[in-house]
């Protein structure tokens, strides 16, 4: 148990960068010490909040109510079955490295949030994390076949077994998943593992307006062509990335949105849809380049990489939402956006997964302007209620944590938030497990933001 200030500070905050300081940190090396710690929590009645890397942005690591924080880093271990395709894995350990361990037995390990390289499983399933590859594999949750771990009370617990079928009982492995560690510690999980891509084929494409752009791609997706990934950046993300990399994206082509794309499959399928992809660039966009090798599609995805890190130079803060949007909303919601933009005089860089939605809106603004931050507050639950009303959800991988708090009544209903509060009753009846989320009204924004610099801030 660490109580020193120092290492109570760097557990006192996430990339949310919102500080409360806990009273202890503890770093478990065995599963069953966690039990432990959560079995004299209740029993004192003391807050615990259960953190990974703490690459989230919405808060969901920070310890609100102090208490001790249970730091499960030393949990990494990776086995992968071969033979059944999973991979065995504990909490602790980085999805990136999953990946890795995977590709070098011939499988693949889809999910593949930006922060990869740092973000932890364990923190993953708390939020149900998705990436560039959600619209054509799905997110975490599609990939967890059995869980094990803590229920607040200290019981051990396991939800399925390392089977490809489990219906016995009620299904508490998805109620765990995406419940942001409220309901329970994971420790442990089995993931699925899909054949490694025999074939990649990526494509850059250039529009001349964000409408079109999008319009383009549902042309795309009507031609029952699934790409891998499909990435939209606007205007003003690609210019921060050219910005970042110090060279544009397409020679003579200047303030375009682009989409950038990525098939994978058989050697025969990926040659077949590159067919039918070039035949739609053709015909829908202004430009478009296709890479020749891998090292010249990385170049190609340095782009989309460089984009968020790069758009400080919009402003020193940025609210970036998650949202998540139907296709049929996808013209609609861009023309909400440039109005917008007009009306507040803020940036609004927007980049994010066509292929399911989920676009992330990003509200930049000076923290020192008390008029521009207080745009930027309102300019946030406007998104809010607009995504709502158009069929879409205020989150799509970032979870709710304490920034979206206030927005979880524009999602749900009295009913449904009623109901979410039981099944929190019922499973923490102390409510000692990650306290101050997700129900709890709490203006984020109105905090303190340490100016902290975190490793994957610019990934």
């Amino acid at each position: 148990m660490d109580t020193s200030k120092e290492g109570c500070w760097a557990a006192s905050f996430d990339s949310s960068k919102i500080s409360f300081l806990p009273e202890a940190v503890i770093t478990p090396r065995k599963e069953a010490e966690i039990g432990e710690v959560l079995t004299l929590a209740n029993r004192h009645k003391v807050p615990v909040t259960v953190r990974g890397r703490g690459t989230t942005l919405m808060g969901s690591a920070a310890p609100v109510a102090g208490g001790w924080v249970i730091d499960m880093l030393k949990l990494d271990s990776i086995k992968i079955d071969a033979e059944a395709g999973m991979a065995h894995v504990q909490a602790g350990a980085k999805n990136g490295d999953v990946q890795r361990a995977a590709e070098a037995k011939g499988w693949f390990y889809p999910p593949d949030p930006s922060s990869k390289e740092y973000c932890t499983i364990g923190g993953n399933i708390a939020c149900n994390a998705g990436g560039m590859h959600g619209g054509k594999y799905g997110v975490t949750r599609d990939f967890v076949i059995c869980l094990r771990g803590y229920l607040p009370t200290g019981e051990a617990v396991q939800w399925g077994t390392a089977t490809k079928k489990f219906s016995a009982g009620f299904n508490l492995r998805d109620l765990w998943i995406g419940s942001e560690g409220m309901l329970g510690v994971v420790t442990g999980a089995v993931l699925k593992l899909v054949p490694q891509p025999a074939a990649r084929w990526t494509l850059l494409t250039a529009f001349k307006t964000e409408t079109q752009a999008v319009n383009a791609a549902r042309a795309l997706f009507r031609l029952r062509v699934q790409p891998a990934i499909c990435e939209f950046l606007d205007r003003e993300s690609v210019h921060c990335a050219e910005s970042a990399t110090k060279r544009p994206v397409f020679a003579g082509q200047k303030d375009r949105a682009v989409i950038l794309l990525e098939l994978a499959g058989t050697a025969s399928e990926v040659k077949e849809q590159s067919k039918v992809l070039l035949a739609w660039a053709k015909q829908h966009a202004l430009a478009y380049r296709a890479a020749r090798t891998r090292a010249e599609a990385e170049q190609l995805w340095e782009v989309r990489r460089k984009c968020s890190g790069a758009m400080f130079e919009l402003g020193d803060a940025k609210l970036n939402e998650d949202i998540v949007i139907p296709m049929s909303s996808y013209a609609k919601f861009i023309a909400f956006l440039m109005k917008l933009k007009k009306a507040t005089k803020l940036a609004i860089p927007t980049f994010g997964h066509l292929a399911d939605g989920n676009l992330h809106v990003n509200i930049m603004y000076h923290r020192e302007d008390p008029a521009e931050s207080k745009t930027a507050e309102e300019t946030v639950a406007l998104v809010m209620r607009t995504v709502v009303a158009m069929g879409g959800a205020i989150s799509g991988e970032h979870g709710i944590g304490l920034a979206k708090t206030p927005f979880l009544r524009i999602q749900h209903n009295p009913a449904q938030v009623s109901a979410m509060q039981a099944v929190k009753k019922a499973l923490d009846p102390n409510g000692i497990l990650n306290p101050g989320k997700m129900f709890t009204l709490f203006e984020v924004w109105k905090q303190p933001r340490m100016d902290i610099h975190l490793p994957w801030d610019h990934k």
